[in-house]
């Protein structure tokens, strides 16, 4: 009988623990993010390798201060890809980061497939918006754009 009693505390304990991690993560520390009106997003100018900031419409982004990874921004940009990269810097090695489930706007994995296949072009926002952390706009040919924040390419070696 006393096995039972321990089993099944041991059984709720992991439960709660397991559904307690799960709200951490998925829910807890996040706000919505806070945007500078006509700055909402900045691109790295190839010619000074200073931010800029860009036309972006409909900007909807979340943040945390429990991490600087967790920077999450989707938008629409009526500037074209080429002109884009005419003026600013590309990224290379651009890694979109999952983001909870509720912030639906952001998919990492199809950001992610559209930036191999060549679809999006990831630009630097700016480099060392935390210590080796930068942030990273992903552009497709429609207008479709996101932001989040990666390690620097290397970072983690």
């Amino acid at each position: 009988m006393n096995g039972k009693i321990v089993g099944g505390f041991i059984v709720i304990t992991a439960a709660i623990a397991g559904a307690a991690i799960y709200y951490l993560q998925e829910y807890a520390y996040y706000t919505k993010a806070v945007f500078q009106t006509g700055k909402e997003i900045e691109l790295t100018l190839l010619e000074t390798g200073m931010p800029e900031p860009i036309l972006a419409e409909n900007v909807e982004g979340i943040d945390a201060d429990s991490s600087p990874l967790r920077f999450r921004a989707c938008f629409h940009t009526p500037m074209t890809q080429a002109m884009l990269t005419e003026t600013y810097q590309t990224y290379t090695g651009a890694v979109p980061l999952n983001g909870p489930s509720w912030f639906g706007c952001f998919d990492a994995a199809k950001i992610g497939e559209a930036l191999e296949k060549g679809e999006a072009i990831a630009f630097l926002s700016q480099a060392n918006i935390a210590p080796e952390i930068d942030r990273v706009v992903a552009v497709f040919p429609d207008g479709r754009a996101y932001a989040w924040h990666q390690l620097h390419p290397g970072a983690d070696q």
